[in-house]
């Protein structure tokens, strides 16, 4: 900050409680319905809080939804006795442990509890984007000198999406590198010594935590708190394939290919959002690198990987052990022959979602390479006489 930065601040008493209240606080969130809380009877507020959609607006709201189970877990521990309170952690931690790795790792197996998991993460994940949005994200953008609020959501948005893919994708690589057989994309391994109930600590946290945050994505997408773009029915539809894909691989015992499908996208997201959001920087040399590095990471991840995946799954679908290939839930074995049309299906169904975006890069690099100008070619899906929230 400069001296004259820092001047005009001392000279505004109460600029930081401006700026807050300015840019946006967890009481303003975009479209956010009103509720008539004067007045309002202790039972209805707790209902509306627990089973309304404020806490997907409100951080606030959240919050208290976060609270809950902690201030409940702390009462029972106090008053219960301690044999009947070892299930209910495991809304916050990875539950059902069972006997450890011969490697040592700790190992896990599926439960019911992982509902209520990914669940309260999905709250987790409401607190976190709003509170980043309304008190860091969107002042941030203005600080940096953008004025329309479109485009201030949009910076919000993919730096949100840039903190959240820099922390999955390593963590995704190391789960893999660290704990399975599949490193380094060796597809053979999906399928030997399928079922792969047994799941290393690390790779169940990463599984529900990811499903948490696709759902959170989805219901954001739903109940449009992102403004809507041209390519808006794509983007459903590849978050509806992307949680088939999670919980059903999570339920049949498919989690080794649902890591390297995760990879494959976090990792070009990153390149992705990082060079739409210097776009609405207009840091154009900064952009036409970052492009320049998705085109690449994206052909290679979202397209040579993934088909390197559609090929495994037809061709190598046969390694599953042949006891293993029977309808036996209970014994952890769905791969009957049948399966291998329901899991290439999905993963087929994202690759032309991929390749729909795909000829969207092209779009834009030739365009960049004929009139010298690269933007992002999916449009804002607004009525452009409607009037802008602040302007």
């Amino acid at each position: 900050m400069s001296s004259q930065d820092g001047q005009a601040i001392r000279r505004r008493p109460g600029y930081f409680q401006r700026t807050l209240r300015d840019n946006g606080s967890d009481t303003d969130a975009p479209d956010a319905p009103k509720a008539n809380e004067e007045n309002e009877p202790v039972l209805q507020a707790i209902w509306r809080v627990l089973f309304g959609i404020d806490w997907m607006y409100n951080p606030s709201a959240a919050l208290r939804i976060m609270l809950s189970p902690i201030v409940f877990y702390m009462l029972r521990t106090s008053f219960v006795p301690p044999h009947l309170n070892k299930q209910y952690p495991s809304i916050f931690l990875p539950s059902n442990r069972i006997e450890d790795s011969p490697q040592g790792f700790r190992q896990y197996a599926k439960s019911y509890w992982d509902i209520a998991f990914v669940a309260y993460y999905v709250v987790v994940f409401a607190c976190i984007r709003q509170t980043l949005f309304n008190y860091i994200l969107k002042p941030m953008a203005r600080r940096y000198g953008i004025r329309k609020e479109k485009k201030v959501d949009r910076f919000a948005e993919q730096t949100y999406s840039i903190l959240y893919f820099c922390i999955s994708s390593p963590f995704g690589l190391y789960t893999m590198y660290k704990y399975m057989p599949t490193w380094y994309y060796q597809t053979k391994n999906f399928w030997i010594n399928y079922p792969h109930w047994q799941l290393p600590g690390t790779l169940k946290y990463y599984y529900l935590v990811q499903a948490a945050y696709w759902t959170h994505q989805f219901l954001v997408l739903a109940l449009k708190l992102e403004k809507p773009r041209s390519d808006y029915a794509q983007l459903v539809a590849h978050h509806v394939v992307t949680l088939w894909l999670i919980f059903w691989s999570y339920t049949t015992n498919l989690t080794f290919i649902g890591n390297a499908v995760f990879i494959t996208m976090d990792v070009s997201d990153i390149f992705l959002s990082t060079s739409l959001t210097f776009n609405y920087l207009k840091m154009q040399k900064t952009k036409t690198v970052f492009f320049a590095l998705l085109f690449g990471v994206w052909t290679y991840t979202r397209h040579y990987l993934n088909l390197r995946i559609l090929w495994s799954i037809w061709h190598e679908f046969d390694l599953i052990p042949r006891e293993s290939q029977v309808w036996k839930p209970e014994e952890g074995s769905w791969m009957v022959s049948w399966m291998r049309y329901q899991i290439f299906t999905p993963l087929f169904l994202l690759q032309l979602l991929n390749i729909y975006w795909y000829i969207l890069l092209w779009r834009a690099l030739l365009r960049a390479l004929f009139s010298s100008k690269l933007d992002d070619e999916r449009s804002d899906n607004e009525e452009e006489g409607q009037t802008k929230k602040g302007q």
